[in-house]
């Protein structure tokens, strides 16, 4: 029901900036939030940040100051500016939402599913 997808991942220096962003697609009645998450090698899935309706915003403590989640409600996608990269920040990162969709192809019925973008790779070298 429905899709999301990632891009603007890349391989940057320590200290650059990335922007990703990540575009929901679909029989969508609402979104009631959505986030980044990311896995490294080795290393098990972490939750980096999210927002939700209201435009509340919650980070990972790693992150703070350093990346920015938004969203563009009338588009669907959410944005993760991230500023002075690590290389400790290389990982696959993932769009994550929680999002009310219509169930039928008439009438206003819905229902609430959690749903995963593919990921796109972000690399920070030193």
């Amino acid at each position: 029901q429905v899709q999301l997808v990632e891009s603007g991942g890349g391989l940057v220096q320590a200290g650059d900036s990335l922007r990703l962003s990540c575009s929901a697609s679909g029989r969508i009645s609402s979104i009631v939030s959505m986030g980044w998450y990311r896995q490294a090698p080795g290393y098990e899935r972490e939750w980096v940040a999210r927002i939700v309706t209201g435009g509340g915003t919650t980070y990972t403590d790693s992150v703070k100051g350093r990346f920015t989640i938004s969203r563009d409600n009338a588009k669907n996608t959410v944005y993760l500016q991230m500023n002075s990269l690590k290389p400790e920040d290389t990982a696959v990162y993932y769009c994550n939402a929680l999002v009310r969709y219509y169930t039928g192809t008439s009438g206003s019925r819905t229902a609430v599913g959690d749903y995963w973008g593919q990921g796109t790779q972000v690399t920070i070298s030193s």
